[in-house]
């Protein structure tokens, strides 16, 4: 199929760095966070989140999502995810050390 074996190396090699650099899903989401806990969770002067339990960082986003926490910023942020993704936010930010 390939006429140049360099060519063929070279694609494939690109292919292969190119999926190395996809960062972990909920990596992503955490960059809306950064301001006040960081997108490791260790950010400044607010609650750490790294390491907590994803299960709670999960309740807790869920609760400030229902409104039942007021109608603050934090709720505002949450209300902008998706269950799934305010799964993989919590399992990141829980990963974290």
């Amino acid at each position: 199929m390939w006429k140049s074996p360099v060519l063929a190396t070279l694609l494939s090699l690109t292919v292969v760095g190119a999926q190395a650099q996809v960062a972990a899903p909920g990596r992503l989401l955490a960059s809306n966070c950064f301001q006040c806990h960081g997108t490791n969770g260790k950010g400044p002067g607010f609650d750490s989140l790294a390491g907590k339990s994803s299960n709670e960082i999960y309740k807790d986003l869920k609760e400030f999502q229902s409104g039942k926490e007021g109608n603050g910023i934090m709720a505002k942020h949450a209300m902008a995810y998706t269950d799934a993704q305010l799964k993989l936010l919590s399992a990141w930010l829980s990963a974290q050390k």
